[in-house]
């Protein structure tokens, strides 16, 4: 079931620095699954002119821990735990659209999948493929009064 992108959940989304600075989108959420893109700009280059690696990993790890949160209890919180990602090609044009599914949802642990494909005119090529642990860590209890 598709969620509504209201505007707390896009802060919620954009709420780590890093992510912001970076300029990703939400673009859709549903149960167990998120979709995200990224306009290229300059900055997202490496040295020889394909988006560098650390953005396509950061965008697989990003979707996938969001896709894993519409799967929590209300409070709980979603942590990567580790991922592989496999760079298929260098990622050339002018956006990248990933999506993240959850293959294994679980009360500890929840083990997705993201694809990263890169929009130059007509291609839409596959780049990056990444398998991702989230650990599902419980509220903090409350502080001592």
């Amino acid at each position: 079931m598709n969620r509504p992108i209201t505007p707390e959940l896009q802060q919620l989304f954009r709420s780590a620095p890093f992510v912001a600075d970076l300029g990703m989108a939400l673009d859709r959420l549903a149960d167990g699954e998120c979709d995200t893109s990224l306009l290229i700009a300059p900055r997202h280059l490496q040295q020889f002119g394909s988006v560098h690696a650390g953005v396509l990993a950061t965008m697989a790890d990003h979707t996938a821990g969001a896709a894993a949160s519409t799967l929590l209890l209300p409070g709980h919180r979603a942590m990567t735990l580790e991922f592989k990602i496999n760079l298929l090609r260098p990622a050339c044009g002018e956006r990248l659209v990933c999506t993240a599914r959850a293959l294994k949802p679980g009360r500890q642990f929840v083990v997705l999948e993201s694809e990263v494909w890169c929009e130059h005119g007509e291609q839409r090529p596959l780049i990056a493929k990444a398998m991702v642990t989230v650990a599902v860590l419980a509220p903090p209890p409350p502080s001592p009064k």
